[in-house]
């Protein structure tokens, strides 16, 4: 889903993908979006978005949200699809992202922008604009989760209510995981450990 770091997404491609990502719910509904072809890039799988999307419920209505490591644009899409107000999907891979701007132009999504360049550098800086949903799904293996889980908190880029979904390799060691994000839902598919967390007031 959301790439955006330093490299692209280490993951072996979802069986039956085939190049394309489907919208579960929402006003895109059931379109299928083509896929940049990168080594590695696969999307969330649908169980796993159906999933997030139920935990999440009209959550992404009117939400402002940031896909840090955007890839296939899984998870920012569909949250464009149920009714986000804005969506940020930042993505490294230049041809990712052509990819990402091709089909929000498919789309006449008028609402999300993309930006080709790396997260972390982007939220190492003081918060241009505070987001109400947020996620963090990085290559795995690349230790890319917690400088991100950091700044997010530390720069301003979180409102005072956000949702944060993580997902990470299982394999992953324990995370710092700021003591204002209170965990929500928590569930592993495989090789992939997902979780919701609420911040809190500080």
């Amino acid at each position: 889903m959301a790439r955006g770091s330093r490299n692209p997404k280490s993951r072996t491609s979802a069986a039956g993908n085939g190049g394309q990502v489907r919208i579960i719910s929402g006003k895109y509904r059931g379109r299928k979006l083509p896929v940049a072809d990168l080594q590695g890039l696969r999307p969330t799988t649908d169980r796993v978005r159906e999933t997030l999307f139920n935990w999440l419920q009209g959550d992404t209505l009117n939400a402002r949200v940031l896909d840090c490591f955007a890839g296939s644009g899984a998870l920012g899409l569909e949250a464009l699809s149920r009714h986000a107000a804005s969506v940020t999907l930042c993505e490294l891979d230049k041809g990712a992202a052509n990819q990402l701007q091709r089909n929000l132009t498919t789309l006449g999504a008028d609402n999300a922008t993309v930006i080709c360049g790396d997260s972390i550098k982007r939220l190492s800086t003081t918060a241009t604009e505070a987001y109400d949903l947020v996620f963090i799904d990085p290559p795995f293996h690349k230790g890319l989760a917690q400088p991100v889980i950091d700044q997010l908190e530390q720069h301003g880029w979180l409102n005072d209510h956000a949702l944060i979904y993580l997902e990470t390799e299982t394999a992953l060691a324990s995370l710092a995981i700021p003591a204002n994000w209170k965990p929500l839902k928590e569930k592993q598919a495989g090789q992939v450990c997902y979780r919701l967390y609420q911040r809190q007031e500080a």
